[in-house]
């Protein structure tokens, strides 16, 4: 894996015949660098705790529209930063590390807001319940688990 000299947030998987990027912060983000930069929308798949991507479309994120899956069972979420309820465990989060921490909440979110964003935190729950915060990178090796991440294919030339 490298990531892409003109965008760093972008890791880069040489494979047989394509060069595929992946790393894209929403879906709209991918469609915008398909069509700034060319290429193909596909679907990756990352399994046990493999850093080598598989073309495949069992997550349906294409069509979903979505950037960013992980499966590790039926008791085992994954929720991304860009996800809709990650706000609500966030911000339980913080009021947890605030306690610990003995500062106040806000004081103690705002302190931590752009760390957190540039980590790209996705919280993991076990049977709705909060067990940990991770990162993407991260949650390929963790509870043999299968992470999806939309991508873009260009031909090797």
């Amino acid at each position: 894996m490298e990531t892409k000299e003109n965008n760093k947030k972008l890791n880069r998987y040489d494979l047989e015949d394509q060069t595929v990027f992946t790393g894209f912060a929403n879906f709209a983000e991918a469609e915008n660098y398909l069509q700034n930069e060319g290429g193909k929308l596909i679907e990756v798949a990352f399994k046990d705790g493999n850093d080598n991507p598989q073309i495949t479309d069992e997550a349906g994120l294409v069509e979903k529209k979505i950037h960013y899956y992980v499966y590790a069972g039926d008791e085992y979420k994954f929720i991304h930063s860009s996800d809709p309820g990650f706000k609500q465990y966030a911000d339980e989060l913080q009021k947890i590390k605030a306690k610990l921490t003995q500062s106040p909440p806000d004081e103690r979110y705002l302190a931590n807001f752009e760390i957190e964003n540039a980590e790209d935190p996705i919280v993991v729950l076990k049977n709705d319940q909060f067990e940990s915060v991770t990162s993407r990178e991260r949650s390929k090796y963790l509870k043999h688990a299968n992470v999806y991440e939309i991508g873009i294919s260009v031909p090797k030339s």
